[in-house]
């Protein structure tokens, strides 16, 4: 999969609310009601990544769950990152 241009990724980001470009990855982290509530979201995000075959960084702090994507064998950030972060957007906000 071929990397993304940096104007791609800007013009992507004006769409995902909350994320953010962290060198060659996009982040988000997202406040939940409490640590079930966290760890729902990371299990619907787990489900989801093994159905699309691309899996996130995933880091877990109480109520908060940063999410952190990147293609690595591309070295950077692809459509494939994008795609879940737009899904991940949508998991989020059904909280």
């Amino acid at each position: 999969m071929q990397r993304l241009a940096p104007k791609a990724v800007r013009e992507a980001l004006a769409s995902l609310p909350g994320w953010r470009r962290r060198r060659n990855a996009l982040e988000r982290t997202v406040e939940c009601k409490d640590f079930v509530e966290a760890l729902r979201l990371v299990n619907r995000v787990g489900r989801l990544a093994e159905r699309l075959h691309h899996h996130p960084d995933i880091c877990i702090r109480w109520n908060r769950v940063t999410f952190t994507l990147t293609t690595h064998d591309a070295g950077g950030l692809t459509e494939k990152d994008l795609e879940l972060a737009r899904r991940i957007q949508r998991l989020a906000g059904a909280l």
